[in-house]
């Protein structure tokens, strides 16, 4: 008698359950075809790989070379003394801008005028004797010989007057160019020995800069072409320059030729032996097809980029056909919010094709696209490193305005059904 309880109990307990279960779902509202297709749009949603697109859009691009190089002086003397002796005086410091011409220091005098009075005795002397022997020579008082002999002791020593003139000058140190003194070397009371550097000079407007170019680069530079400095001491400023000159022959060696740029800074910003970066522009386009860097994808020499496009429909099964048109009569496919009970449309499925691109021009983060892709096509930026042709992906930045186009057309279509 008590197993025959128990079956009974437990008769009662699965026709309860099987009760509840067929209330659910009528309350659901979903027949069994529906439920399955539900949990497939949100495994297709689960299983997308998350990207960022950008669409390939029409905007001015520049051609250009970049490189770097140090700014050297236009031109730089080492100003050394021309003579011996003590150093008395300066009058210019470090730092201080100077014209060609400008005194800069004093050597002590006192000996060079000595030798300059001992230049002009000897010489008056020599003068005199000449002036004897000219009139002797004339009476035939003296031989040849010796009107010779005075006539070149009179040369010889007029040329050591003005050495020791010139001597004198040299006392006094003068700077040789244009251009700021960049070291001093002496100071005052050293005793100063003939060809001891002084003073460095250097010019700072204008200012050259040397790149090495390669020499595919040969036909395209020209001489006047415009340039664009940036030195890294200098973030967020630019100074423009151009072409000075071009070298007409290619190192052997290094596969490169030397380009001279030209910068003229009236404000003395630049300084030479900063180092910078320059940018060459050669060629520009005004209406590119462009896509950003970040896009592109280089694998075994060819480039290519990742599309996102709506992915293609699944083929119908025969034996749902019936449920799948009464599904298609609705206007979307709702997903059961579990918690909460309402229903949230299910995303259109978008999956990833690699396409392959020519490139032409590139500029910062923007490349030119010769082919492959037209314009407003979407590509893959972030993420395109997991994904493969035909992965199915969600797009996490999706264009608000093409939202909004389509909620404006959906909703025109509905007004017409």
């Amino acid at each position: 008698m008590k197993i025959n309880k128990n079956i009974a109990k437990s008769s009662v307990i699965l026709a309860c359950a099987a009760l509840v279960s067929l209330s659910l779902t009528a309350c659901s509202g979903g027949s069994p075809a529906q439920a399955k297709g539900t949990k497939d749009a949100k495994a297709e949603v689960i299983n997308a790989v998350p990207v960022e697109v950008a669409r390939a859009a029409r905007a001015e691009i520049a051609a250009n070379y970049n490189g770097t190089a140090t700014l050297t002086a236009d031109h730089e003397a080492q100003v050394a003394a021309k003579t011996s002796g003590v150093l008395v005086k300066l009058f210019v410091e470090e730092g201080q801008s100077v014209k060609a011409g400008q005194v800069l220091a004093q050597l002590e005098q006192d000996t060079a005028r000595a030798k300059l009075a001992q230049a002009e005795a000897q010489m008056r002397k020599a003068d005199a004797s000449f002036n004897y022997s000219e009139k002797a020579i004339q009476k035939q008082l003296i031989p040849q010989r010796d009107f010779d002999q005075a006539k070149y002791d009179m040369q010889n020593l007029r040329a050591a007057r003005e050495e020791a003139a010139l001597n004198l000058r040299f006392t006094t140190i003068v700077a040789p160019v244009d251009g700021v003194i960049a070291e001093r070397s002496v100071k005052l009371g050293n005793l100063i020995q003939t060809n001891q550097n002084l003073f460095r000079i250097v010019g700072m407007d204008p200012l050259q800069a040397v790149l090495n170019v390669p020499e595919r680069q040969l036909g395209i530079l020209k001489s006047g072409q415009p340039v664009v400095l940036e030195a890294d001491a200098l973030p967020g400023r630019k100074f423009a320059g151009n072409i000075l000159r071009i070298a007409p022959v290619v190192d052997s060696n290094s596969g490169t030729f030397r380009v001279t740029c030209e910068f003229h800074d009236q404000s003395g910003t630049l300084k030479p032996g900063m180092f910078g970066r320059i940018g060459i522009v050669y060629d520009q386009r005004a209406d590119a097809l462009t896509v950003p860097r970040s896009a592109l994808v280089e694998e075994d020499g060819e480039t290519a980029v990742f599309v996102v496009e709506k992915a293609p429909d699944k083929p119908a099964d025969d034996k749902k056909d019936g449920a799948k048109k009464d599904e298609a009569k609705k206007p979307e496919t709702k997903v059961a919010d579990a918690g909460k009970g309402d229903t949230k449309p299910v995303a259109p499925g978008l999956v990833a094709h690699r396409k392959l691109v020519k490139v032409g021009y590139s500029e910062g983060d923007k490349v030119e696209i010769r082919s492959g892709i037209e314009e407003g096509t979407q590509v893959i930026t972030v993420g395109r490193n997991a994904v493969r042709d035909g992965t199915a992906v969600q797009v996490l930045n999706a264009d608000t305005k093409d939202k909004e186009k389509q909620l404006a057309q959906k909703s025109v279509e509905e007004k017409k059904a």
